[in-house]
């Protein structure tokens, strides 16, 4: 009862956080299609290769093109316990760095060349909850200009069982600190719920909301995110 109590919680918070209000004055909607690959190559070094492309009204706006290495500690054993029907096998681990590359093509103006690096930890939590705390910088430069920002996001997810599924509801948030405004200027909220396909292949259906204060009036932005991630092989101890 108590699981199925648990299980209920976390169906609200994602029904109810695709639903923020604001004051914006301009508000625009993106399609965010995504796939990742992920290769372990040692059992503390992982390949990740992403794609990700942001769709306007039917027209490409921007991508996301490049790689990251990540690097593990040992797993944890209350984390382990978590994950254990997680596909994505650095969940188990209490921190990890990521070093990445990205770049960005526009549509709209000049490409911009990105680096990545992530800290990311992972926190067990009553109820067999996962927290997840990722700390990323971007580092961009663009036709000789250069600026960057700090993102700190905010993960809740926990694995629930329906027989022999388990799929993973979450909610997370994230705040940007933008050096071209001196000052925290953005806001995001996500909701979505990993699926997973095989035992290689997982599926992440996402809800996202950003609030940008950084301009006047403020601008927001609503988006509905599709990501595939594709894990090989997993992490053996």
């Amino acid at each position: 009862m108590k699981q199925v109590q648990i299980t209920w919680l976390m169906a609200g918070l994602v029904l109810l956080l695709p639903c923020p209000r604001g004051q914006a004055q301009a508000t625009t909607t993106f399609f965010l299609p995504e796939v990742d690959a992920y290769i372990r190559l040692a059992s503390n070094v992982r390949l990740e290769l992403q794609g990700k492309a942001a769709i306007q009204d039917g027209s490409f706006y921007r991508a996301t093109l490049g790689p990251s290495l990540e690097f593990n500690l040992k797993p944890l054993k209350k984390l382990k316990d978590i994950a254990i029907f997680d596909l994505d096998d650095m969940k188990c681990m209490p921190v990890m760095l990521s070093i990445g590359y990205r770049y960005l093509p526009s549509g709209t103006g000049p490409a911009t060349n990105r680096f990545e690096p992530t800290l990311t930890l992972h926190i067990p939590a009553p109820g067999r909850f996962l927290i997840t705390d990722r700390n990323r910088a971007d580092l961009d430069w663009s036709n000789g200009s250069y600026k960057w920002r700090y993102r700190n996001r905010i993960t809740l997810e926990r694995r629930v069982t329906i027989h022999s599924y388990h799929p993973a509801p979450y909610a997370s948030a994230e705040f940007l600190y933008e050096s071209p405004y001196s000052k925290w200027a953005s806001t995001r909220l996500y909701a979505g719920c990993l699926l997973p396909l095989t035992k290689h292949l997982q599926l992440d259906p996402y809800y996202e909301h950003e609030n940008n204060t950084g301009v006047h009036p403020n601008q927001q932005a609503n988006a509905g995110g599709l990501a595939l991630s594709l894990y090989f092989p997993p992490y053996k101890p």
